[in-house]
């Protein structure tokens, strides 16, 4: 059934001024509620993402895909903490950013509000639906969902626990609401509702994002794809620099804060080269290499160009040997899309070098790339990582769901 924009859109705006007037008090009872509706509804959602993984495995969606389509108890149970940990965070609504006197006695105050409407395209993750829907009820927004078409089941079934929870707190059901049309048209469709629509957050694979960026007519919140590096300088420490590149690339490897390529400072020793390749294979991590890396392992693939500029989302990682830190930076500003770097050194001029010249939202020393998260950062659940620079960079938590205005008292002055 096509999408009626005009009904969701007006129904969107008027929870919006709702949710724009209500207290702290209010809407963490509402997330109180959608956390007890989720748990009380989770036979039913977890039923509706079996259907959901079953039609993947018949369309041949990857592995990837797929773990980041499954639901289960503790991931159910992580979403319920999830939401306990927003309701904890501070109102982002309302905070008193900054106040002065004009020349005339004119009071300014300048003053946190929420965005309005927010619209979310993205792919197949169940859990975005959750994390986005709370986020955007505790900033005072009203969310309008688009996921794909392989998770339906699990969304609508994650929405309408959403929903029962808003009604039995008062809110109005479209406070949160669901495109359920996965005609492709309907994405372009959403993205043309700029009436009704104030933000437009992709979530999603590097094609997605451009299309979305360069489709919409509604503002876009980019969050952008992972092609993130750890570059292990001279000076590393072998055993540090091969714990930090496992746990980048293996503990989560369908996340955009997983690392993608690995470049070594050429006189980094040999013997450590070769243990951290032999571990990484132990970690059943497929490696493609430049040539003069095949030099000391000639059994790795070789290294095209594609492979510095893909996000495998997989276990596959590409690795190149570099002259030093400056070439290390070039290749990242180069290939690299302003997510997460990582420099592994001892040397406090390599690492500042690498701090200030490397372009990217989350830039590491001697830590993992994926602690690009907002849960790491303290931030609650996060709405995505921005790569862009305007309006956020990096994890995009509560704050990042807000705007301001100013609040101008007078007394009477009119100006000359």
């Amino acid at each position: 059934m096509s999408t009626d924009w005009n009904t969701l859109g007006k129904n969107a705006r008027a929870a919006a001024y709702q949710l724009a007037a209500a207290t702290t008090d209010a809407k963490n009872t509402a997330l109180a509620a959608i956390a007890n509706a989720i748990q009380q509804g989770s036979d039913q959602i977890l039923a509706a993402n079996a259907i959901d993984l079953q039609s993947g495995k018949e369309n041949g969606l990857s592995e990837s895909l797929l773990d980041r389509l499954a639901l289960s108890r503790e991931r159910l149970a992580a979403m319920i903490t999830g939401i306990n940990e927003v309701i904890a965070l501070p109102d982002p609504v309302g905070v008193s950013l900054a106040n002065w006197n004009t020349e005339v006695a004119l009071h300014i105050e300048k003053v946190s509000v929420p965005l309005g409407v927010v619209g979310i395209i993205y792919e197949a993750r169940p859990n975005v639906t959750v994390d986005a829907a709370v986020l955007c009820l505790k900033a005072g927004n009203a969310v309008v969902l688009r996921g794909s078409s392989s998770a339906i089941e699990s969304n609508k079934a994650l929405v309408a626990a959403i929903q029962a929870g808003l009604l039995q707190a008062g809110f109005l059901q479209e406070c949160v609401q669901l495109v359920t049309d996965i005609d492709r048209e309907s994405v372009s469709d959403f993205l043309k509702q700029r009436d009704y629509i104030d933000v437009m957050i992709p979530r999603g694979g590097a094609g997605l994002i451009q299309f979305v960026c360069e489709n919409s007519t509604v503002p876009v919140l980019e969050t952008g794809a992972g092609n993130c590096h750890v570059f292990i300088d001279a000076s590393a420490d072998p055993g540090q620099a091969v714990a930090i590149v496992i746990n980048a690339k293996t503990q989560r490897p369908s996340v955009c804060n997983a690392i993608e390529t690995v470049l070594i400072h050429e006189a980094w020793p040999v013997d450590s080269l070769q243990t951290l390749l032999r571990v990484l294979q132990q970690q059943h991590v497929r490696i493609k290499a430049c040539e003069k890396t095949r030099v000391f392992e000639p059994a790795l693939e070789s290294a095209s160009e594609t492979d510095w500029e893909t996000e495998y989302l997989e276990l596959t990682l590409a690795v190149k040997i570099v002259a030093d830190v400056n070439e290390a930076v070039a290749h990242i500003n180069r290939y690299g899309t302003k997510h997460s770097e990582c420099i592994v050194t001892a040397e406090n001029s390599s690492r500042d070098f690498f701090f200030q010249n490397v372009d990217a939202a989350a830039v590491y020393h001697n830590a993992s790339t994926r602690f690009t998260d907002g849960f790491q950062f303290g931030f609650g659940a996060e709405i995505g990582i921005s790569t862009q620079k305007l309006h956020a960079r990096g994890p995009m938590g509560l704050t990042e769901l807000t705007s301001y205005k100013y609040l101008c008292r007078g007394h009477g002055q009119i100006r000359a």
